[in-house]
């Protein structure tokens, strides 16, 4: 899928063989698997959240860190050169100013030489120079991040416990094997802390959603690109979906959801158990959309808070931004904001995998 979020890489040789790939039967420890797992090629580390200040000032926003395997596990050495690079370090940060309507993004990367970017030193689970995710002894994350007019320090706790999506520990993308992650979700999590957009600061609180996923060759050849959805609900529900596409333009069957209870009991939705309808679009992006899960009496219309949110990135661009939710759950009304993820509209994803 993240994300979700996002960067074409090259393998560097390296073939998909020589790294692990997700299989049934993961047994999920925390908090060890927020930390990097690096017997896997492709890992990130992904925060998105909804925020505002005390005079009503809205803000999205996104964090992710990426991880992209070069030399296996079983293949380093400590002696070799520090030129010498296991991992490429890339990261995306994103604010959205709901009020300015203005979308600011950012990409870094490292090849982390000189320990200006790594994973798992100490309470940092990743970093890329002044950017950072770290996580403290009770637990809770700490996110640091700052770019051309735009800048964030929050402090994230989690008010659920994490929620492993798919089925039998996996998350399948494409039908056969290895075309699948391992991926879990903290899906509300309590957030506040100080935003900077151009010169001016702003003490917010709100909740965000963390996604952690590690993989080897998730996708497919068939597949042109995926869109993806987490919803947080005002009755304190949750949704995650996502919709692989195919090059043809149908939904892969593999498609697939979760469904989280205010108690945090988790529900998986195979791609037959709902239904995204595209309604709206921002140059070819698909920006607004009705959602249906008929066996819950849920549906609900999904609008961007800003219709330019678009990471005009290079070599690739993707739309990643803040939406809000108006609909109805057993004929009651429900509201809601979250996040959504497009991704091969704006140019083949070759080895790009959120």
């Amino acid at each position: 899928m993240k994300n979700r979020r996002l960067i074409v890489l090259c393998a560097l040789g390296c073939l998909a063989a020589d790294w692990k790939i997700a299989e049934p039967g993961w047994r999920y420890e925390f908090p060890r698997d927020h930390h990097a797992h690096l017997e896997f090629k492709t890992e990130w580390w992904y925060f998105t959240g909804n925020l505002a200040d005390a005079a009503g000032h809205r803000f999205g926003y996104q964090l992710t860190f990426f991880r992209q395997g070069i030399i296996p596990l079983e293949q380093r050495a400590p002696e070799r050169s520090r030129f010498v690079v296991n991992d490429l370090k890339f990261a995306h940060f994103t604010i959205t100013d709901v009020a300015g309507k203005q979308f600011h993004f950012q990409q870094k990367t490292s090849r982390g030489a000189f320990g200006e970017a790594g994973f798992d030193d100490v309470e940092r689970l990743a970093w890329l120079d002044s950017w950072e995710l770290r996580m403290d002894d009770a637990g809770a994350f700490h996110l640091r991040a700052e770019g051309k007019g735009a800048a964030l320090d929050l402090r994230l706790a989690s008010r659920k416990s994490p929620v492993i999506h798919g089925a039998h520990g996996v998350s399948q993308k494409a039908e056969g094997e290895g075309h699948a992650s391992h991926y879990y979700s903290l899906s509300r999590l309590a957030t506040e802390g100080a935003l900077q957009v151009k010169g001016k600061s702003f003490r917010t609180t709100g909740e965000s959603w963390f996604d952690h996923e590690w993989a080897t060759n998730q996708l497919a050849p068939q597949q042109a690109g995926w869109d993806w959805l987490s919803v947080q609900l005002d009755d304190g529900t949750e949704l995650m979906l996502y919709r692989m596409r195919l090059a043809d333009g149908a939904t892969d069957p593999t498609s697939s959801g979760t469904f989280i209870a205010a108690d945090g009991v988790d529900r998986h939705l195979p791609n037959e158990a709902f239904q995204m309808t595209a309604t709206g679009f921002w140059k070819n992006y698909p920006i607004g959309w009705r959602i249906a899960v008929p066996d819950m009496a849920l549906q609900f219309e999904v609008r961007a808070v800003l219709a330019n949110q678009e990471l005009a990135l290079q070599p690739l661009a993707y739309w990643e931004g803040a939406v809000e939710i108006s609909g109805t759950r057993a004929g009651k009304p429900i509201a809601g904001r979250g996040y959504l993820e497009l991704t091969g509209y704006a140019g083949p994803l070759r080895e790009l995998q959120r």
